[in-house]
């Protein structure tokens, strides 16, 4: 599998999977935010649409995740500052944008997001 290939949902599914699986505990179950359940996983799922408003545990989940991207683009803006992650964190703001289109993308950039998939393919057309 190509995992620049992969959109968000199945990047999320794919991290979750992974998450899992390399617990060193079993669950009893596993409460997913959303509608699909995880590929593969040999464990009882319950999804659970706006999980974040039904479940205690996913909102929990949810803070955690949040805060820890927080603190990763904090990290990436230092590598990377023409892409202002630090205040953007990631989203796709118009500066963040503009920061592509002016100086292409990073490794660390989603390469299924539509402005980084664009930038990719200009680039091979100028080969």
């Amino acid at each position: 599998m190509i995992y620049c290939e992969l959109n968000i949902l199945q990047a999320s599914l794919v991290a979750m999977h992974r998450a899992i699986t390399g617990l060193e505990v079993t669950p009893e179950l596993c409460l997913v935010d959303g509608s699909k359940s995880i590929s593969n996983l040999d464990l009882p799922q319950q999804t659970l649409v706006k999980g974040e408003d039904r479940s205690i545990s996913i909102a929990a989940a949810s803070i955690l995740a949040k805060v820890w991207r927080d603190r990763l683009m904090t990290e990436l803006g230092l590598i990377y500052p023409m892409y202002q992650l630090d205040q953007n964190k990631g989203y796709g703001t118009a500066q963040h944008l503009i920061a592509i289109d002016k100086y292409g993308i990073t490794p660390e950039h989603r390469q299924s997001f539509s402005p980084c998939r664009q930038q990719l393919q200009r680039k091979l057309l100028e080969c």
